[in-house]
């Protein structure tokens, strides 16, 4: 008995400092990221992409320095998985757009950087299924950042209020401007729920999904017809 209770505590051991120092599982709850990400992907997180803050352990415990231990700047078009300023508690996963010292704006629908239009390339409509049955048309773009780096983007129209006209945001120091893909339904950096993201309130970088599903996991009989095979083991662009 006394075997078998330290065999499982030795497990739960080796799983709680993977999880805290290597990979954490995530899910995507909303459709903020699309069309990167869907509601029902499954991904994981790289917690040593960026280093170490107090929001790398179980229930943000301030066990380790102020700011970061082992800090990587991360790079401009990442997928971050974030601790929401407002409360420190709640994760939110966008993509990185804004650096240090960058400013940031949306002019008509067209994101620029430091006073420059970022390129951005019409392709086929994305269509997304908002509901069960009820489906949407979305313009999609494949945007490109001034580092190169690459990434689908989706909007409903060029003129939403709030989304695709916004004062210019000048990011603070150890701070980050978050956006999501889903540019016209997306709470980001843009709104005041969530501002600009402190340094220490990175999580980590999404990598790679590894299970997605339409519909909800737990209704294991309706597995067959709602899995989405096609993302399993594809990595996050």
């Amino acid at each position: 008995m006394k075997d078998t209770i330290r065999t499982v505590v030795y497990a739960v051991l080796i799983a709680l400092s993977i999880r805290v120092s290597a990979y954490e599982p995530f899910s995507i709850p909303s459709g903020s990221m699309v069309s990167t990400l869907l509601v029902g992907d499954y991904l994981f997180v790289s917690k040593f992409a960026y280093g170490y803050s107090r929001y790398s352990l179980p229930f943000g415990l301030p066990l380790l320095p102020p700011d970061r231990v082992f800090f990587t700047e991360p790079e401009r078009g990442d997928v971050a998985v974030f601790k929401l300023p407002s409360d420190n508690s709640t994760d939110f996963i966008k993509r990185i757009i804004g650096l240090p010292g960058d400013t940031v704006q949306v002019i008509n629908g067209i994101l620029h950087i430091n006073g420059t239009a970022v390129e951005r390339k019409k392709i086929d409509d994305f269509i997304y299924e908002q509901n069960p049955g009820q489906f949407s048309r979305m313009s999609q773009y494949l945007e490109v950042l001034p580092n190169g780096r690459e990434h689908l983007i989706v909007e409903q129209s060029d003129n939403q209020l709030g989304s695709d006209n916004t004062p210019e945001f000048k990011v603070p120091e150890k701070h980050y401007f978050m956006m999501g893909d889903n540019r016209d339904n997306s709470n980001d950096s843009r709104f005041d729920g969530v501002g600009f993201v402190p340094r220490e309130n990175l999580v980590g970088r999404a990598e790679f999904l590894f299970f997605s599903i339409d519909g909800s996991a737990w209704q294991i009989w309706t597995w067959l017809d709602k899995l989405r095979p096609a993302r399993f083991f594809t990595s996050i662009e």
